[in-house]
């Protein structure tokens, strides 16, 4: 079973429909969509803000989400695929985007819809 995490009171809602991997680990104030997946060893910390993750979108290994301090949440919209080792950090991923392998996305970006982020790009 995943490690899910309480944080400050607050359990992750991962819906009925979705997967995570055993060793993934999701913590705090964090919500998943349905038919979503969470794959190995990825790590995504709702210790800060909240982050949310759509429907149909998957989060490959290794990958890490994690809020910002100054009330910047993330969200993941619907359609979305994080490719393996991947950073996601206080930003906005908004529906049916690729983010490319080992990308980072940083603080307050916006990657709008239909949107291709290329394997080791810095956002």
């Amino acid at each position: 079973m995943a490690n899910l995490i309480d944080l400050k009171g607050i359990s992750p809602k991962i819906s009925k429909s979705a997967w995570v991997a055993d060793n993934a680990t999701i913590s705090g104030d964090v919500s998943v969509g349905e038919g979503s997946s969470i794959w190995f060893q990825v790590v995504i910390r709702g210790d800060v803000n909240t982050i949310k993750i759509g429907n149909n979108t998957n989060i490959q290994d290794h990958s890490m989400v994690h809020g910002s301090t100054g009330g910047i949440d993330t969200i993941i919209g619907d359609g979305v695929t994080v490719g393996h080792k991947a950073i996601l950090h206080g930003c906005t991923i908004h529906d049916d985007v690729l983010i490319g392998m080992g990308a980072i996305v940083l603080d307050e970006a916006i990657v709008e819809s239909n949107v291709i982020v290329a394997a080791g790009a810095v956002v």
